[in-house]
């Protein structure tokens, strides 16, 4: 029933709407209309736009990502304010982002986007998942936070990260690099796209690959049947095609498809050190972590058709589908322990008088029990957009959107037991059974539609929106294992509800130099279909802003501060990340965060006329995240467990600054930045040791260390076509906590050079 009163609302809307541009415009010209049309792809198109824009945004360009060769968005987002990011891997593999004190984990609270299109492998049903977009393949980010994202969900209470894949050139492009750096790094990046006027109209193509491989910083301990301890790094590919038409008609038409597809294989772990044994060296490994390895395959396809009738009127529909399937092959935890089963986290700080440290560093007999975390995603959908511009002395533009999409994740895991002897050697293998570890199928049917209307009026523009969104969920698993694994028994598994979203941003222009702007947005953030099994309530949030822009006319200085407050209610945490807990999703109650963003560029070289450009930035963000209320859980396997009422909420750092500066010329150019991180607790309970929330030994209790890093680049043009670049990333060697999940402290990459080669045509 409620599927059919959407298809109705689209249908009537889209007639009214078209009938209405026909009446008041003439056909769009083919050139204006192709601009238009590209932007509104985009959440923000073009950067001018952020001046009107109601809410805090940012467009990181293709230049600044390749400016210093960054493959980490981590590093890339450092330059964002508003952004909190916990890092794990040290290269970036699986970026833990936040945006203005919302929880952390695997980027679950953010719609991770990619051409506007989901990325996520399962948005609703799992969205914290171990795939990020390749940023160093990117031509651009878009970051929209606050009160002007209702257009985009599921998850509205941390903002929309939009990742711009190459576009299809207008004209014949060829772009080649490649470089060579520490610990074994290979990397290339190329394309080759064009655009042709042929009988049927403008025909593009692109294609694309990017390689990177890694022999990684870490070193795994030695044992008597195992010698390859360095070989700790991963490799990943990257593959897109684009074609595109734009048949030679009087009404503008665009047809685009595309085919990306990624692999990645990581000889990663989830096993952090000892806190003796990490300060002694950050970058040893275990040998009991030796046969962690994570596999991943991702595919992503679109189909999607713009149409513009009119000057006044766009309708842009877009069919998706995504694949992902990932085996995390690493060690769960050891049994066996002198008859005991010892959880890793607990090992690390030394639990059982040291022993099953000991196990873990191949020196005492025991099993080594090693998961199998096999899991496939899919993510299917279409959406369609129109938008419509009314009015003369009140201009509206007014955006209806409607969408149907479907994901899912199977599970299907398996335990292996490696019997080690004391001097950790591998005696024996017990194979596990597939499905033994895990075998259960989430899955959630989405409808989504939205109304915006952006009313600009003299120096005034009003932007009020709302979004609904439909959910039927199932939650699929054999029968028994429920009672055994989660206690959440005497469900049928199917669950439906609701959610709305709305708000309202509001941008003045003071002058041609000021503008003031702020807003009220309720967003929401849905729980997984094994949480709405539990009955969780949906995450919702209202979210306050208030900021202003300046920007002068030659556009040598500009600059932005913002303050926010946002009220969080049944906020959705994972039960555990790694850890011995049962890994559901729990209403951790009500948290505030509220802070203040500010960010400022300056380059005199423009301001003053000189030969040479001389850019500056700085960004600086204060986070105040806080507990509103007794954390609910108990179970000491959860970093959200056993907190108070005021204590900060895991992970969020107070202080972060990015600061930088850098001269250029036509031929030659260099640059540094830096980036200072605050210290965090990284648990609810907010304490200084590794001890959990019932008194026991955990590594992943205690705090993260504050840190700054400096970056350099700098680049040499040979021709107007080829360049020499080269870079040092970490420049002094700053060894550092950057996390304690996982299992136990974890560093962030060591000194990293860098030299390469830049073709582009």
């Amino acid at each position: 029933m409620r599927k059919r009163v959407v298809l109705a609302l689209l249908t009537v809307t889209s007639l009214m709407l078209i009938q209405a541009g026909r009446a008041a415009a003439e056909d769009a010209t083919e050139d204006g209309a192709e601009t238009q049309v590209l932007d509104k792809i985009k959440i923000i198109g073009n950067p001018a736009n952020i001046d009107n824009l109601p809410g805090a945004a940012q467009v990181i360009a293709k230049e600044e990502i390749r400016q210093q060769s960054y493959d980490d968005v981590s590093r890339v987002l450092r330059k964002v304010p508003g952004v909190n990011i916990r890092s794990e891997f040290g290269f970036g593999l699986f970026p833990s982002i936040s945006l203005r004190g919302v929880d952390t984990t695997r980027s679950a609270k953010v719609t991770i986007m990619e051409d506007g299109i989901l990325m996520a492998p399962a948005p609703y049903s799992a969205p914290a998942a171990y795939y990020v977009p390749t940023v160093g393949r990117m031509s651009g980010l878009e970051i929209l936070k606050g009160s002007s994202q209702i257009k985009f969900g599921p998850h509205i209470t941390g903002g929309v990260i939009n990742y711009l894949s190459t576009p299809i050139p207008t004209k014949e492009t060829v772009y080649l690099k490649s470089l060579m750096g520490s610990f074994g790094e290979l990397r290339t990046h190329a394309y080759a796209g064009n655009t042709f006027d042929t009988k049927i109209g403008r025909v593009g193509i692109l294609i694309e690959g990017y390689n990177r491989k890694n022999d990684g910083f870490k070193t795994i301990d030695l044992t008597p049947d195992f010698r390859d301890g360095n070989d700790t790094g991963f490799s990943k590919q990257d593959t897109m095609l684009k074609l595109s038409w734009e048949p030679d008609t009087a009404v503008y038409q665009r047809l685009e498809f595309k085919y990306g597809r990624n692999e990645l294989d990581a000889n990663e772990t989830y096993l952090g050190l000892s806190e003796a044994d990490f300060n002694a060296d950050p970058f040893r490994r275990y040998a009991a972590s030796r046969f962690d390895n994570i596999t991943t395959e991702q595919e992503n396809n679109y189909l999607r058709y713009a149409l513009s009738p009119t000057d006044d009127l766009d309708i842009i529909t877009t069919l998706y589908w995504t694949d992902f399937k990932r085996n995390w092959y690493k060690l769960k935890d050891l049994r066996n322990v002198n008859g005991n089963t010892v959880g890793l986290s607990a090992a690390l700080a030394g639990a059982q008088n040291g022993e099953g440290l000991a196990c873990l560093k191949g020196a005492f007999a025991c099993t080594l029990r090693v998961r199998a975390n096999n899991r496939a995603y899919e993510a299917r959908g279409v959406e369609s957009a129109l938008y419509y511009r009314f009015g003369s002395e009140i201009r509206h533009e007014l955006a209806v959107g409607v969408r149907y999409h479907e994901d899912q994740i199977r599970r299907f895991q398996w335990d292996d037991d490696y019997i080690q002897a004391a001097n950790g050697t591998i005696s024996d293998l017990n194979p596990g059974t597939p499905g033994d570890a895990g075998d259960r199928l989430q899955q959630t049917d989405a409808w989504a539609i939205y109304v915006q209307d952006t009313i600009e009026a003299g120096a005034w523009t009003i932007t009020p929106g709302i979004r609904y969104e439909m959910l039927d969920q199932i939650s699929e698993e054999p029968k028994g294992s429920l009672q055994a694994v989660s206690g959440i028994s005497g469900r049928d598994g199917k669950n439906s509800f609701d959610m709305t979203a709305g708000g309202l941003g509001i941008a003045y222009e003071f002058n041609e130099a000021w503008t003031g702007f702020g807003g009220v947005h309720r967003g929401f953030s849905p729980p997984s279909p094994r949480g709405t099994r539990a009955g969780l309530d949906p995450e919702t949030s209202t979210a306050y802003e208030a900021g202003a822009r300046y920007s002068n006319a030659r556009q040598a200085l500009a600059a932005e501060a913002v303050a926010f407050y946002t009220d969080f209610k049944d906020l959705i945490v994972v039960d555990n990340i790694g850890g011995a807990g049962s890994g559901n999703d729990e209403n951790f109650g009500e948290v505030v965060a509220y802070g203040l963003e500010f960010a400022l560029q300056y380059d005199p070289g423009i301001a003053k006329g000189w030969s040479l450009r001389n850019p500056w930035f700085m960004n600086l963000t204060y986070t105040n995240a806080e507990q509103q209320n007794d954390a609910q859980s108990t179970d000491p396997e959860s970093i959200f467990s056993f907190g108070k009422k005021g204590n900060k909420v895991p992970y969020i750092p107070e202080i972060q600054l990015s600061l930088g500066t850098g001269v250029e010329s036509e031929r030659w150019g260099a640059f540094i930045s830096g980036n200072y991180v605050g210290a965090t607790y990284t648990s609810a309970n907010n304490v200084n040791n590794q001890v959990n929330g019932n008194g026991d030994p955990d590594a992943r209790f205690g705090k993260t260390d504050s840190y700054f890093v400096t970056d350099v680049a700098g680049f040499y043009r040979v021709t107007p076509r080829v360049k020499l670049f080269g870079g040092v990333q970490n420049l002094f060697d700053k060894e550092y906590v950057v996390s304690r999940q996982p299992h136990g402290p974890r560093p962030g990459m060591p000194l990293f050079s860098y030299a390469g080669i830049e073709f582009s045509m």
